[in-house]
C-alpha cells in the first residue's frame, strides 16, 4: 500500500506538471522554479509534512521535494544558529542532493558523447 501511495502521489506531481506544459506557455523551467517554491511554500505553511508522511518519497523526491528538504534545512539551521541559519540551512539541507547531481553529471559526461546543434 506504501508503494501506491508513492506512485500515486509522485505521478500527480507529473501529470501536473505535463498538464501545465501542454495547456499553458509556461516553460519547463519555470515550473521547474514553480514547483520548487511550492514545496517551500507548502512546507512553511505546514502542508508538506503530512503529504511526506503519507506518501514518502513520492513527496520527497520530485521537485516540490526539494523545496521541502531546503525548507527543512533552514528550519533546523535557525533553531540551532539563529538568523545565520536563513543563509546556510538550505545548502546544508540539500547537500547530499546536489552532490550527487553534481557527480552524476560529471560520470556521465565522462562516457557519453555530445551531439552538436544544428545552428
Amino acid at each position: 500500500m506504501e508503494l501506491l501511495r508513492c506512485f500515486a502521489v509522485g505521478g500527480l506531481f507529473c501529470v501536473i506538471a505535463q498538464i501545465l506544459i501542454d495547456k499553458t506557455s509556461l516553460t519547463p523551467a519555470r515550473i521547474l522554479v514553480g514547483y520548487v517554491v511550492l514545496g517551500v511554500f507548502l512546507t512553511a505553511v505546514g502542508i508538506y509534512e503530512p503529504l511526506v508522511n503519507f506518501a514518502g518519497y513520492g513527496a520527497r523526491i520530485p521537485l516540490t521535494g526539494f523545496g521541502y528538504a531546503l525548507a527543512k534545512g533552514v528550519e533546523k539551521a535557525v533553531d540551532a544558529q539563529g538568523f545565520l541559519g536563513i543563509l546556510t540551512g538550505g545548502l546544508t539541507g540539500t547537500a547530499g542532493g546536489i552532490t550527487a547531481a553534481i557527480l552524476f553529471s560529471l560520470f556521465f559526461s565522462l562516457f557519453s558523447k555530445g551531439k552538436p546543434e544544428n545552428l
